[in-house]
């Protein structure tokens, strides 16, 4: 008995020593790629910008893409990112989902890279990463040369992981206006505080695996929150530029932040606020928007910017006053604003008075969206003659915009959770 216990013994000993000398296989990894959006081109028809991080500098960090249609990628071309070393969000004191503070661990590689010659008005399907180790697959459109496109406007949801219903209101308010509009929109933009926090990075991260940031290109402008860390210690456009690869074609210091890109007849001009809390600062960015507009004549010209036209409360004038001169002098004729999470609209102004829409600039600015931060109406005492509408839904305010573009208008409705119309303007083509 003794010696067959002593075999027995022997021989699992033996199994095991030739158990623990076999290859273990390897799990499949998880993607190496996060935070991935796509920002539009200098010429949206043809031109996309991908943007991504990873933990690691890969030694050929990738963007694969093609037709939607080619649903087995057998017409995919891929292009090589370049990659920059990110440290802008490490450190910065933060919150996690559960409520527990902490400081972010944020180091790592933005990924970006530039699509050319794409074709206009297509749908495209694109994964990063590396070959072998690449993330889910995202879409985008092109813009059209010319014809009928459609745009969803929305703001001011402030991702706060701890109350995560925020981001859940603004993506339903989402699925609504598509609902509104009888489909998928081809272009999505954002007029600012997206984050709470911009400096912590986890919430964008959360935020860009939402479905919506998934499915579209996406162009924003930078918000006062998306400029701030959690103690308002380091204010900064670094956020938005590093969670973004929008064009390079802002004034100086301002490249990625502030922006302009062409999507069929129109020219948008993206603007950060931030940067004009000064006399010095907003007479560069001014600058730079003649400059714009002069070099890119368009069929449409139109402006965002993160801070309101108007106090919706009481009408009183914001951001009214210290652009409409080069507004009526550039010829804008949609100026699209936020921040105040009170949707207020005019008719086309043009010198102080509304006109028939044959010359002027329509201002509005979308409401927020989070059923949180809204505000309530006050008694209206300022701009009784330009504004035409005020709404909102008190402390929760849901709704967003439904922009339609051809080439004879541009039509935006301004619309509520339930798919309700609230107003509507249109703005004619006057080139």
């Amino acid at each position: 008995m003794k010696n067959k216990a002593m075999f027995l013994a022997a021989a699992l000993w033996g199994l095991s020593c030739w158990v623990s000398a076999q290859p273990v296989p390897e799990s499949q990894p998880a993607s190496s790629a996060y935070t991935v959006i796509a920002n539009p081109g200098e010429e949206t028809w043809h031109q996309v910008r991908i943007n991504w991080h990873s933990d690691r500098k890969a030694r050929k960090a990738i963007c694969q893409w093609t037709e939607a249609s080619d649903t087995l990628w057998k017409k995919a071309r891929t292009t090589r990112a370049q990659q920059t070393y990110c440290t802008v969000f490490d450190s910065l004191y933060s919150k996690k989902a559960d409520g527990e503070n902490f400081y972010e661990q944020a180091r790592f590689w933005q990924c970006t890279v530039s699509l050319d010659k794409l074709k206009p008005g297509t749908r495209y399907m694109y994964r990063v990463g590396e070959k072998g180790n690449m993330s889910q697959v995202r879409y985008f459109k092109t813009a059209p040369r010319s014809g009928a496109w459609t745009a969803g406007i929305i703001s001011d949801f402030h991702a706060y992981p701890p109350l995560g219903a925020r981001v859940v209101s603004a993506m339903a308010m989402l699925d609504t206006l598509e609902a509104c509009n009888g489909g998928e929109f081809d272009l999505m933009l954002h007029v600012g505080d997206v984050c709470a926090w911009g400096g912590s990075y986890s919430f964008w991260r959360d935020l860009y695996d939402q479905r919506h940031f998934k499915k579209y290109l996406w162009a924003g402008v930078n918000g006062n929150h998306d400029n701030m860390d959690r103690q308002s210690k380091r204010l900064s456009n670094e956020y938005f530029r590093h969670v973004n690869n929008n064009p390079l074609n802002g004034y100086p210091g301002e490249e990625g932040v502030c922006y302009y890109f062409k999507y069929g007849p129109a020219l948008f001009i993206m603007l950060n606020n931030e940067d004009m809390r000064s006399d010095e600062g907003l007479a560069a960015a001014q600058a730079w928007v003649r400059e714009v507009i002069e070099n890119n004549p368009s069929k449409y010209i139109v402006v965002m910017e993160h801070y309101q036209w108007f106090f919706g409360e009481n009408g009183r004038s914001s951001q009214y006053n210290r652009w409409k001169e080069l507004f009526d002098a550039c010829g804008v004729d949609l100026a699209i604003g936020a921040n105040n999470h009170i949707y207020v609209r005019t008719n086309a102004v043009y010198q102080d008075k509304e006109t028939d829409g044959s010359v002027g600039t329509v201002y509005i600015q979308t409401p927020s969206s989070d059923n949180e931060r809204g505000q309530s109406l006050g008694e209206w005492t300022y701009n009784q003659d330009l504004i035409k509408s005020r709404w909102c839904e008190g402390g929760r305010t849901v709704g967003a915009i439904l922009l339609e573009g051809n080439d004879d208008r541009l039509l935006l409705t301004l619309y509520d959770r339930n798919g309700t119309k609230i107003d509507q303007v249109a703005v004619k083509a006057k080139r």
